[in-house]
């Protein structure tokens, strides 16, 4: 269960993490559009896994790849945000949230019942 202090540094990455991805999305990503879905924070608040959706993507694992390649510059990009508010930039884990892809799913699934 999470703590109170997790929920908050988590929702305060997801902010600064969406903004980071859709100022450097352009630059960076060719143009994808990015959204952080989820934050998950460890409870000594020195990690983070962040989900990410990903839309106008021939690749979503290759663009997971490149992402994560770019790993230290983002988190460079997130301590700039945040070192007023955080004492420690958390390591920064990406994963492809598809839990709008099982949503589809089921959904067609009950329809073709």
């Amino acid at each position: 269960m999470e703590s109170t202090r997790q929920k908050k540094v988590a929702r305060l990455i997801q902010k600064e993490m969406a903004e980071i991805f859709l100022r450097e999305s352009r630059n960076l990503f060719n143009g994808a559009f990015i959204t952080v879905t989820t934050a998950r924070i460890s409870p000594d608040l020195g990690y983070a896994k962040v989900y990410l959706s990903m839309f106008k993507v021939a690749d979503q694992k290759e663009l997971l790849e490149q992402i994560n390649g770019l790993k230290k510059d983002i988190r460079k990009r997130l301590g700039e945000k945040v070192r007023h508010q955080l004492r420690i930039v958390p390591e920064l884990e990406f994963h492809i949230d598809d839990s709008l892809d099982y949503l589809e799913n089921i959904d067609r699934l009950l329809k073709n019942d």
